[in-house]
């Protein structure tokens, strides 16, 4: 089944293998994507459905170094060299939204930028500058109702531009403690207004910012990442937590969102995602379903037939694997990645990685 077609409303797709969104840090220091990018996508476009890393909205969700945006003209006009080297080799291609809210250091926003979160409190741990190196996070500044309205108007206009640079779709990032996350979760989100404090006021943002996102491109577009269980950047289970991501996935599926892609970070030392609780969700969510988590082709294969989800997503096998695909087809031996290049600028550990062909 994982190398069979697949259609579904908007989705034509070679194969039921998707590259999940993988940070890579080569954009420009203008977070401009170039033609690195544009090859590096292009390698791995035998993918079912390609899903790009987390690029932001807004000049104040930029929190890492050289991640790219979608938020003006110009990276629209960049992105279209990507979009056009996928879309040459038959590939399908979603660009995720990913504003980092509070994940954030000040020397990685452009000027007139800001941190920005649900509350006061800095992220733990420390992110990489290019500045000044390690750094702790920065402290944000919490949103009022005005920043609120805005951010939900920067996911509509990069939705717009995403099609304008001819993306396929969107993928909303509301998992690995962004801004999406940091509002769904209590630990991080303490607010005591229409934003906070309850379940359905947790959900609040995410949806308002799904609703507009389809009323913008249409619902057979926009799809989005959710992480419950997930303890990344300073987030965590909580009591409430399936009750919540429940009827947030009853809500989804009430605006007609194309795909729930659930996140299960579990083969890499995180706490997994309970298998029932990954049954609930699928049968409580109308849409596609992608799975991801630490899948090889065997344990991919099973998930489908079992009809755990639709769709399964492979992220660092994509990363050092450009010919994924053809590999697993044939029961190939895998590129080992190179994790000293994950975030580093240049063609090293990013396009140079061998294919089976070579």
């Amino acid at each position: 089944m994982l190398f069979d077609t697949f259609s579904a409303r908007s989705l034509q797709l070679a194969n039921r293998m998707v590259m999940a969104p993988l940070t890579r840090s080569r954009a420009t220091p203008e977070h401009l994507p170039n033609a690195l990018m544009a090859e590096y996508y292009g390698q791995r476009a035998t993918a079912g459905l390609i899903i790009t890393e987390g690029t932001s909205p807004s000049p104040d969700g930029l929190g890492y170094p050289r991640i790219p945006g979608l938020y003006d003209a110009a990276q629209a006009q960049a992105w279209k060299a990507t979009t056009t080297a996928v879309h040459q080799r038959g590939g399908r291609i979603f660009v995720q939204f990913m504003h980092c809210g509070r994940v954030a250091h000040v020397d990685n926003l452009p000027d007139g930028a800001e941190v920005l979160g649900p509350g006061t409190v800095a992220c733990p741990g420390e992110m990489y500058t290019d500045t000044q190196g390690m750094q702790p996070h920065s402290p944000p500044r919490a949103m009022t109702g005005d920043d609120l309205e805005t951010v939900i108007d920067e996911h509509v206009a990069a939705a717009k531009l995403a099609v304008d640079a001819g993306f396929d779709g969107v993928e909303l990032h509301g998992a690995n403690g962004y801004l999406i996350e940091q509002f769904l979760n209590p630990l991080v989100n303490l607010r005591s207004d229409g934003y906070g404090g309850s379940i359905e006021r947790r959900n609040r943002l995410a949806l308002e910012i799904a609703r507009a996102t389809i009323a913008a491109i249409g619902r057979d577009r926009v799809g989005i990442r959710l992480s419950p269980y997930g303890v990344f950047n300073g987030t965590g289970a909580f009591p409430e937590v399936e009750a919540q991501y429940l009827m947030l996935a009853h809500s989804l599926s009430t605006l007609g969102l194309l795909y729930l892609h659930l996140v299960d970070h579990s083969s890499m030392g995180a706490p997994p995602v309970p298998a029932d609780f990954k049954l609930k969700l699928r049968a409580g969510f109308n849409g596609l379903f992608i799975l991801s988590g630490g899948f090889d082709r065997a344990s991919a294969e099973q998930a489908l037939l079992d009809k755990r989800g639709d769709l399964v997503a492979f992220g660092r096998p994509f990363l050092a694997n450009p010919d994924l695909v053809a590999r697993m087809r044939k029961d190939a031996p895998l590129n080992a990645p190179d994790e000293a290049t994950f975030y580093v600028p240049g063609a090293r550990g990013y396009t140079d990685y061998p294919a089976l062909a070579a």
